[in-house]
């Protein structure tokens, strides 16, 4: 256990942090998920900006690599002009 106050309190704001990244990247994985179900282009055109924004946002905040979301924009772009 933590002796410092501290320390204390950086145990709890890492608990906040950790609840926060997670509801994050489980949003943004379920928002990949369901850009490659869909079949319309269109409606694949204008989900993928917001998902490509999602995945920015992570990448930014270290939440995921950037390598890793470069390929799954690259992936789910080659995807959406295959439709």
């Amino acid at each position: 256990m933590a002796n410092h106050k501290s320390a204390l309190k950086r145990i709890r704001s890492n608990e906040a942090k950790k609840l926060r990244n997670k509801y994050q990247h489980k949003t943004t994985r379920n928002a990949v998920r369901n850009l490659r179900t869909l079949e319309d282009k269109t409606e694949a055109e204008q989900k993928l900006n917001a998902v490509i924004s999602m995945l920015d946002k992570l990448a930014k905040k270290n939440i995921i690599h950037k390598n890793k979301a470069a390929n799954i924009k690259s992936k789910l772009t080659k995807h959406v002009a295959a439709l």
